[in-house]
């Protein structure tokens, strides 16, 4: 079985990426790149293959860089090639695995939210698995003493407070510190195809927010580590070594449909589409229904109007003490009036949420937590003054044109 596995990723290589193995180089950016094979086509230079692929997917631009070396893995269980594990798969082309860092939700993707994650071992390959959320949100020196690469692989949903970039973040750091090269497996972003928010304001910095850029920041994860480590954003004047391998025939407005389910909660692409705007209502009194089949589709309130459309919330993996456990939330169904992806965040949801309650309970549950996903102390007062869409991204519009002019230094697609 391992045997066939491992024809199967050897042809897969040769077919997607037939001679990228001899003419692989890193430009000026950091980004490994080859010269494109190109056809005639009526006197016109056209690309051979205009299929995507991803970063995981072009293994001979980056595997010859792992032979001989210790390596260190970040990733989920979003990190696979045709069903099989990226551990896996470096395991059978003979690269020396030696640790995997895992994110939060785990290595396999099925812890809560916030839910602490232990250190472990991995059952099918006894590689040591070393959780990078809660008190261990960095490798230490120690972790990474005897690591010559790491490689990161793990699919982002290009929003601000979805915390994989914030493991990102401190795993750079790490490499910096220790001098170590990272590799940054390039994925596309679902929500690549806009640019929306306030920009997160220096005071408001923490884990659901480390860097200055707006909720929705449209770059792919090559391309916002590129970013931190140029604008410094590592602290004490870091730079690390990194190397992107990017996607081949990508580009920002591209409709990306995820495969695996990038964290438990996020089953759906509607519910990927839909987590910019809704998961403001994380720091508040309406549930985004965690606990049900549908979470960030969604949400709900006890105290909503008694309608036709309404969801329980239950335990269940991913979600063991959701926001109203057994009770009736009647609710707004998003997903079913928004058949389209979304261009811009979607203020009216909280605005009107907020309309039908605010008599009836504290809307805001825990200020200090909506603050740091807003990114300022502004927001939650434009939404309680009543201030319209149109007046709350006014107010964001000189911050969104300074990240617009930091951002296109960094990017790697169209």
């Amino acid at each position: 079985m391992v045997e066939s596995v491992l024809v199967l990723l050897l042809a897969q290589c040769s077919l997607i990426s037939s001679g990228e193995r001899d003419i692989i180089s890193v430009n000026d950016d950091n980004i490994l790149v080859r010269e494109e094979n190109k056809v005639e086509d009526g006197g016109m230079e056209v690309a051979a293959d205009r299929m995507m692929y991803l970063g995981i997917e072009r293994l001979p631009i980056f595997i010859d860089s792992l032979q001989n070396k210790c390596v260190a893995v970040v990733s989920n269980q979003t990190s696979k090639i045709n069903g099989t594990h990226l551990v896996d798969t470096l395991l059978m082309l003979g690269v020396n695995v030696t640790r995997v860092f895992a994110p939060e939700h785990g290595f396999r993707g099925t812890a809560d939210a916030g839910e602490h994650v232990e250190t472990s071992v991995d059952a099918k390959t006894g590689i040591p698995i070393i959780s990078l959320y809660g008190n261990n949100k960095k490798p230490t020196a120690e972790q990474l003493e005897d690591i010559d690469v790491v490689v990161y692989d793990i699919q982002d949903v290009g929003v601000r407070f979805y915390t994989y970039i914030s493991t990102l973040h401190y795993v750079m750091q790490a490499c910096a510190e220790n001098k170590k090269t990272i590799y940054i497996l390039d994925r596309p972003n679902p929500n690549g195809h806009y640019i929306d928010g306030p920009v997160r304001e220096p005071a408001y910095k923490s884990f659901v927010g480390m860097h200055p850029v707006p909720i929705v920041y449209g770059m792919t994860i090559g391309e916002y580590a590129l970013m931190v480590n140029g604008e410094y954003w590592l602290g004490d004047s870091l730079q690390c070594e990194v190397r992107v391998v990017p996607c081949k025939n990508y580009y920002h407005k591209m409709r990306y449909e995820l495969e695996i389910p990038p964290s438990p909660n996020l089953r759906s692409s509607k519910a990927v589409s839909l987590y910019p705007s809704l998961c403001l209502f994380e720091a508040t009194a309406v549930s985004v229904g965690r606990g049900t089949d549908r979470p960030f589709e969604w949400f709900g309130h006890p105290l909503f109007p008694q309608s036709s459309m309404s969801f329980v919330p239950v335990s269940q993996e991913g979600a063991k003490n959701p926001m109203y456990e057994n009770q009736i939330c009647y609710a707004f169904d998003i997903a079913e009036s928004e058949k389209g992806r979304q261009y811009q965040l979607n203020l009216s949801w909280i605005k009107m949420a907020y309309e039908l309650i605010k008599d009836s309970t504290q809307f805001v549950t825990n200020q200090a937590f909506f603050n740091r996903l807003a990114g300022n102390n502004v927001l939650i007062n434009q939404i309680r003054e009543g201030k319209s869409e149109k007046e709350i991204r006014a107010s964001w519009k000189p911050g969104l044109d300074e990240f617009r002019k930091i951002r296109s230094k960094y990017l790697i697609y169209d």
